[in-house]
């Protein structure tokens, strides 16, 4: 990737500028993909993806915006994204560079790849305020995309995992004993006596004291070598980690991002945040993710990030069929599947691939193809755990229809809770006593 040099520019603290920060500062736009298939218009919702979120030149606009919050301009810099400067070339100028600078920065420090061109070019950048004419340098801009790089996800995951396990009421690692669950720590129990098919991981101590005490029992002075009896062993126990296939649901129909509220961005920052907490605490451990509007799509968790709702509606009949048969491939001893949800089934793929809808009120039709394939789980072994984002009476009579049939759990909760609830069910699900 070749870059425009600028020599009148130094910029010296835009490369001291903590870039993990600014990332940070930066997540929510990162994750937030926009909506699928560009402008809609609903005749209720109005216009939903007219953002743009995809160029560079929008990554401009969000970086500009993290700068201002953080205090980091200078006040005539200020002054001119405002509208109330001179339009002072230079300062325009000085602010292009500088923002070029930082994008080239996230490139050289593998958070961020381009694609369809160059983000810098010669030049100036007269419109910085998004008032006036678009000039060459940012119609260019908006025609090359960026793309989040595998550091930049491993990056974003880590900072969700470790908020949401902050939530959790857990601060820095010691050595006390709490009643919380952790990662890369193993929990000890207290011995059990031996039993056949049991580890040989004998408890010395307490196998010494119970042939003692047999020997006392016995009237016998203890004196030279023990004869330890079966009788007298004891083991350790542990808590055994099993491994897990998990299948992360994600609902992108419309309703995801309607009523003043973004649920699926927080959706997606859960399943960074699973996935990072899987491939480095769980290595035995497997996730995969679908989509599931209108139809059900596996998407890698590399294009996660870019994953994006539409004028959908929700097919979760699809959704648990494709899970399933995702999950019959895996080899793992526990199967689940985790559905992230914020309204009713109003979609059902028919025999001839057609796909048919009703959004209003809960149809029969679909209910009955969607508690069939909940059935199918429950008989292939696989639990299906919803956390529903709504609370509306028949939503939450339907979740708890589609738990009793799948043997799973329902969570009704919010996107300000929704990772701790995702993330305590599945720590407690890796845990069971054994021998």
């Amino acid at each position: 990737m070749r870059f425009t040099r600028y020599t009148k520019y130094k910029g010296g603290w835009i490369d001291a500028l903590n870039l993990e920060g600014l990332m940070d500062q930066l997540s929510d736009f990162l994750l937030n993909g926009g909506f699928a298939g560009g402008p809609h218009y609903h005749p209720y919702w109005g216009w939903s993806g007219v953002e743009d979120t995809n160029s560079v030149d929008a990554l401009k606009r969000q970086l500009l915006q993290a700068l201002i919050e953080s205090g980091e301009l200078t006040p005539e810099m200020i002054e001119e994204l405002r509208g109330e400067g001179q339009g002072d070339e230079a300062v325009q100028q000085e602010i292009a560079e500088m923002l070029d600078r930082l994008i080239e920065r996230l490139v050289d420090e593998g958070f961020i790849t381009l694609e369809n061109g160059q983000p810098q070019f010669p030049g100036q950048m007269q419109d910085v305020t998004g008032e006036g004419n678009i000039d060459e340098a940012k119609e260019a801009a908006q025609t090359v995309q960026f793309n989040l790089s595998q550091k930049g996800m491993d990056f974003l995951g880590y900072r969700a995992l470790k908020g949401l396990l902050g939530g959790l009421g857990k601060s820095a690692a010691g050595s006390h004993d709490t009643p919380h669950l952790d990662t890369g720590i193993e929990a000890e129990a207290a011995s059990k006596p031996y039993e056949f098919g049991d580890t040989m991981n004998l408890d010395i101590p307490a196998t010494l004291k119970n042939a003692i005490e047999r020997a006392n029992a016995d009237g016998r002075e203890v004196e030279g070598p023990l004869d330890l009896d079966y009788s007298d062993l004891m083991v350790h126990q542990s808590e055994h980690r099993s491994s897990c296939a998990t299948v992360l649901m994600l609902d992108v129909s419309h309703s995801m991002i309607l009523y003043g509220e973004d649920r699926f961005t927080p959706a997606k920052r859960v399943a960074l945040a699973l996935s990072h907490l899987i491939r480095t605490q769980y290595p035995g451990d497997s996730i995969h993710v679908l989509t599931f509007g209108d139809r059900a799509e596996q998407i890698p968790l590399s294009q996660l990030s870019k994953a994006q709702v539409g004028p959908f509606h929700t097919n979760t009949a699809e959704g648990f069929e494709l899970a399933r048969r995702i999950l019959s491939a895996q080899k793992q001893d526990m199967r689940q599947i985790v559905m992230i949800t914020d309204g009713k089934p109003s979609a059902v793929t028919l025999p001839n691939g057609q796909v048919y809808t009703n959004s209003g009120g809960l149809d029969a039709h679909i209910l009955r193809r969607t508690f069939k394939e909940a059935a199918a789980c429950r008989k292939a072994g696989i639990p299906i755990n919803t956390f529903m984002l709504a609370r509306d009476p028949y939503l939450v009579q339907f979740v708890r229809k589609v738990s009793e049939i799948a043997r799973g759990k329902a969570y009704f909760t919010s996107t300000v809770t929704l990772g701790q609830y995702i993330m305590m069910d599945f720590m407690k699900r890796k845990r069971r006593r054994v021998g």
